[in-house]
């Protein structure tokens, strides 16, 4: 694969002289969606559906699975003009629409990552706690292993690596298995939503602004950039994300399940102060040790999968506005600037977490600011879709109605969730 010449495209790609097979393309294509689905799952995702099931039982369930096809909805968007431009998203802005609004745009990710490294970190330090490890060494070696892995490592092996640690959230399915979750008690709490309960209200947001971020749309397009992925791969590439929007809402859903049926017979019912207090709430039905244990590799996983895409999404998109090299094929040498925003943001975040205090409700409060980021970040990504892409792939007809419609509504309830809670006095 040949590398840019510059810093201002990720696009300078000599063409293949043939076309791969089906299955071949597949397999080349498959990683980005996935990847940054998992990253969705993140710390404060699986904290806020921990919080949502412990304090409403099941009224939230319905809207987690409502969320797989508005996520994969935005995520298709992005992935289309990932593909058909060859450009990433803060590239595409700029180039579109000027560089003041690129920087606008940037700068909602940049506020978007600082505030997803701090659940991310701030979970990974809360095993290490779990087993007696202070947070000081936990956040070092976790900080060094990210490093370490974008430094030494070309794409496609970073992209392995985040698949593998993501893969850890599978554990929380078990754990919802074995929490016997009470079907009749699941319907009766989908049949009543408290819609005019601040607080319900609040975590209706926070669990919008949990499936939908600035940084994924940043990373997955710019991830497709990077992987020299072509139009011709389209087809997979929404497989790709289809099977990334069912696997990360149904992690949701089950964390959501295991806290209503070991916690959430009150509604409306105190929150937990501490990812250790949930840890020990939701795993009594599998003993102290496996309990812990295996919900401990559950936010592992997701802390350390979220860390990767959540840092490289903030040195891409900066990349992008600011014109430096910003690729994973390219060495640290040919692209300083890259690799020193990835560390930077990392070790910041580290650093961070470390001299705060690890409380819930930060994270919860991160994703109900993505929710109230919805609006600029969905705004620009239909704006391009409608004006960036050539004719036969532009959104257009039913379609972009159907797109419109699905990025307003879900603005406005993100919007309505975090303000009702704002100036209910909460």
């Amino acid at each position: 694969m040949n590398k840019p010449t510059d810093g201002a495209s990720l696009t300078a790609r000599v063409e293949p002289t043939r076309t791969p097979g089906r299955w071949r393309l597949a397999m080349m294509v498959f990683g980005p969606g996935l990847v940054v689905m998992l990253a969705d799952t993140d710390v404060g995702s699986i904290i806020t559906a921990a919080q949502s099931g412990a304090q409403w039982g099941y009224h939230l369930l319905p809207l987690q699975l409502l969320l797989i096809p508005i996520l994969y909805v935005v995520q298709e968007l992005t992935v289309r003009l990932g593909l058909i431009t060859g450009k990433g998203h803060g590239e595409l802005i700029r180039e579109t629409f000027g560089q003041g609004w690129a920087w606008l745009s940037v700068s909602t990710l940049v506020v978007a990552c600082v505030g997803a490294l701090l659940t991310e970190f701030s979970g990974v330090a809360s095993v290490g706690r779990l087993y007696g490890v202070p947070g000081s060494v936990s956040l070092s070696l976790a900080a060094g292993f990210l490093i370490l892995v974008v430094w030494t490592g070309s794409y496609r092996r970073v992209e392995r690596v985040a698949m593998l640690m993501g893969g850890f959230e599978l554990a929380f399915f078990w754990v919802a298995a074995r929490a016997h979750p009470d079907a009749e008690s699941a319907l009766a709490g989908i049949r009543h939503i408290p819609l005019n309960d601040t607080g319900y209200l609040y975590l209706v947001a926070a669990n919008i602004g949990a499936v939908i971020m600035p940084w994924m749309v940043f990373y997955q397009q710019s991830a497709i950039a990077d992987k020299g992925l072509r139009p011709q791969a389209l087809r997979y590439a929404r497989l790709d994300t289809a099977v990334g929007a069912v696997v990360t809402q149904l992690v949701m859903a089950a964390v959501l399940i295991a806290a209503a049926a070991t916690l959430g017979t009150h509604p409306g019912g105190p929150p937990l102060d501490t990812v250790e207090e949930i840890a020990d709430a939701m795993t009594p039905y599998l003993g102290a040790g496996a309990g812990r244990l295996i919900f401990s590799i559950g936010i592992l996983g997701a802390g350390m999968v979220a860390a990767i895409v959540v840092s490289l999404a903030a040195a891409w998109g900066l990349g992008e506005v600011a014109g430096y090299r910003r690729s994973l094929q390219d060495s640290p040498q040919r692209a300083p600037w890259f690799y020193a925003v990835y560390s930077l943001v990392v070790a910041v975040g580290a650093v961070v977490v470390g001299l705060a205090h690890d409380l819930v409700a930060l994270s919860v409060a991160v994703e109900v600011m993505n929710a109230l980021l919805l609006p600029l970040v969905l705004g620009f990504l239909f704006l391009l879709g409608r004006h960036a892409l050539p004719p036969e792939h532009r959104l257009r007809g039913g379609y972009a109605w159907l797109v419109a419609i699905t990025i307003v509504l879900t603005s406005c309830l993100g919007l309505y969730g975090g303000l009702s809670w704002l100036f209910g006095g909460h």
